[in-house]
């Protein structure tokens, strides 16, 4: 179920929200009694999924905030089915927050004991994780110490599932980061809302499966949704439809490729044939190289031009400019060139470290009316905001968002959890791929692939969010087909996203 007149399973909100969310229902005539209903939900789901008997052995770790009072609730339940629970619970009991405190006295109250530490000489089936969820301070980046980090690497070898309460301790729910340390959860029952760090930055590699318990809260006046989840069944809904029989090759536009210097050709064919399979009508490029072949042998139907070529043509619906692009003169002139079109751009690799470096560059891109996207990875993006690599991890949500703002575009920060932010801040996590694309070549995919459905007549924005989720899920298809991620490769991507993009079509799938 889900808070009335708000969420639905794809809006993500920050800690902020979350808290404001909690505020509210707590002025309610007859407030919930959120602590309750959250240990039960997930004790609920402990229970069902990994808890098939009676008679298992739980371990709960207690943190001193709510979240330990989270879990104070769910051993209470765990016990009262019949398990053998065990709570660590470090800290001050008097200093514990009211509703926390309350948990801590009811499981008193019901037999149970608490330890100071972790036993030593016994077996877990299961452990729960309660030390902190989003109380963490990320604010202040305090990182993980003392005991609860010892309990952290602690629990972290331990062969048994780990269940997360709203958040594995020691990730930032905001941003993905650990601080410090962070427990690497099976499953992350999260609480009210999803958050961000759920699901970018080391997010997936940390939370496991996430279930979402809502807890059921109605609220007059819920805050507005601005950042959503990039899934399945947002992309799908963003298809371009079947094509009729009556069609050619005009239908489905024209798109140049702009890369390619010397050294860097297969940059530009890559993304020039990746827009060839996702259905653009006539693809283009121009490429810088003075060695230029004379036919892409491998795939014929591109057409090679010089970029003079190239800007001559009169009838493109966008380009992709970055491609092997290089930062020669010639590149730098061929960029201004581009920007001075009225095409939409998708502007990847070469062309955002041009803008980085150039600030006329970067003016003319902000004043475009036609449409931009730009595609940066973590070190391009740094260089576009001035700063450094670990200040953009640390805050991806914020420096896309930044970028955006900053160049009037679309940006997708590509990593793990990529994040697509619009000109109104409108912001989307990617739910698809896996390490497959940490691999040469795949940015220039997904390059060619935003162009070749802006190109074929969607809106930039769907353009965006379909290509960005159907690269990471032709990622995906090729891991059971290659056992596993290691070697794959660019080329591999562009045809399994051109299938998985006609089984959607045509609902083969």
């Amino acid at each position: 179920m889900m808070l009335t007149n708000m969420i639905n399973a794809d809006s993500v909100f920050l800690t902020a929200e979350i808290r404001d969310i909690e505020h509210q229902a707590a002025m309610l005539p007859n407030p919930p009694r959120l602590m309750e209903k959250a240990g039960l939900a997930a004790a609920q789901i402990i229970r069902d999924q990994l808890l098939k008997h009676t008679h298992h052995s739980v371990l709960v770790l207690a943190g001193p905030g709510n979240n330990g009072g989270d879990a104070f609730v769910v051993a209470r339940y765990l016990q009262e089915w019949g398990h053998a629970v065990t709570v660590a619970f470090t800290g001050d009991r008097d200093r514990v927050p009211f509703d926390a405190k309350q948990a801590m006295q009811a499981w008193l109250a019901g037999g149970g004991e608490i330890s100071a530490d972790i036993p030593n000489d016994q077996h877990w089936d299961v452990v729960i994780d309660g030390l902190f969820g989003i109380g963490l301070d990320q604010s202040k980046h305090r990182p993980i110490e003392g005991k609860y980090r010892e309990w952290v690497d602690r629990v972290n070898q331990v062969p048994v599932p780990i269940v997360s309460l709203d958040i594995p301790s020691g990730l930032g729910s905001d941003d993905g980061c650990i601080y410090g340390v962070a427990v690497r959860a099976t499953i992350t029952v999260t609480f009210i809302g999803l958050k961000p760090g759920l699901f970018t930055n080391f997010g997936p590699e940390c939370c496991g499966t996430v279930v979402l318990c809502d807890l059921d809260i109605p609220l007059a006046s819920p805050p507005a949704p601005h950042i959503w989840l990039l899934n399945k069944k947002l992309a799908q809904s963003l298809l371009p439809p079947p094509r009729c029989a009556n069609s050619h090759k005009g239908t489905f536009g024209n798109l140049a490729i702009l890369g390619g210097a010397t050294g860097m050709v297969g940059a530009a064919l890559l993304a020039g044939r990746s827009a060839l399979y996702l259905g653009a009508g006539r693809v283009y490029l121009g490429l810088l190289t003075r060695l230029a072949p004379p036919v892409d042998f491998s795939q014929p139907e591109l057409m090679l031009r010089s970029p003079p070529e190239l800007f001559k043509l009169k009838s493109l619906d966008c380009l992709v400019a970055g491609p092997g692009l290089g930062d020669e003169p010639e590149a730098l002139s061929w960029l201004d060139c581009a920007l001075s079109t009225e095409w939409a751009l998708v502007l990847d690799a070469d062309a955002l470290n041009l803008i980085a470096i150039h600030p006329h560059l970067a003016k003319k891109l902000s004043q475009r009316k036609a449409p931009n996207i730009l595609t940066p990875h973590p070190a391009e993006a740094a260089r576009l905001l001035k700063t450094d690599t670990h200040v953009i991890q640390n805050n991806r949500m914020d420096a896309a968002y930044r970028i955006s703002q900053q160049f009037n575009c679309y940006v997708v920060l590509k990593g793990a959890g990529s994040i697509c932010c619009f000109p109104n801040g409108e912001r989307h996590i990617n739910t698809s791929g896996n390490p497959g694309l940490s691999t040469a070549g795949t940015g220039d995919v997904l390059a060619g692939m935003i162009g070749a459905l802006i190109a074929q007549g969607l809106n930039p924005d769907h353009a965006l969010l379909l290509a960005v989720y159907l690269h990471g899920a032709a990622a995906d298809s090729l891991l059971q087909h290659n056992h596993g991620p290691l070697g794959m490769t660019a080329s591999e991507i562009i045809a399994a996203a051109r299938s998985l993009l006609n089984d959607w079509i045509y609902q083969k799938k």
